[in-house]
């Protein structure tokens, strides 16, 4: 069984950065295509990015295309989430999720396997 965790989570001021990062254990996530969601308090859970499984293809919802990047290091197991120019649109539960294929999707339907999530809150 695939586990997956995030970290990194927390507060910053609108306009900063952060870095989720999302760590596989349990079993390898060779041949997974990795995403991340996020869902804020009484809206549905949304797409955020999505990554294949080799890293070279990586899709973004309108949202946060330009200021956010998502990156993965196979050899460590992790997956990354970088956030910059945070806006009062971006606190939510950050939820990272692996699906079994090597392509990208954007629907959550699609992922396997999903992590508790972390918080992030923008202040202004």
């Amino acid at each position: 069984q695939l586990q997956l965790a995030e970290a990194g989570g927390g507060l910053v001021q609108a306009g900063g950065s952060l870095r989720l990062s999302c760590a596989a254990s349990g079993r390898t996530v060779s041949g997974y295509a990795m995403g991340w969601f996020r869902q804020a308090p009484g809206k549905e859970r949304e797409f955020v990015a999505t990554i294949s499984w080799s890293g070279g293809s990586t899709r973004y919802a309108e949202s946060v295309k330009g200021r956010c990047t998502i990156s993965r290091d196979n050899a460590k197991h992790t997956l990354y989430l970088q956030m910059n120019s945070l806006n009062p649109e971006d606190p939510a539960v950050y939820y990272c999720a692996a699906r079994l294929s090597t392509v990208t999707s954007s629907r959550g339907s699609e992922y396997a396997y999903w992590g508790p999530g972390a918080q992030v809150t923008v202040s202004s």
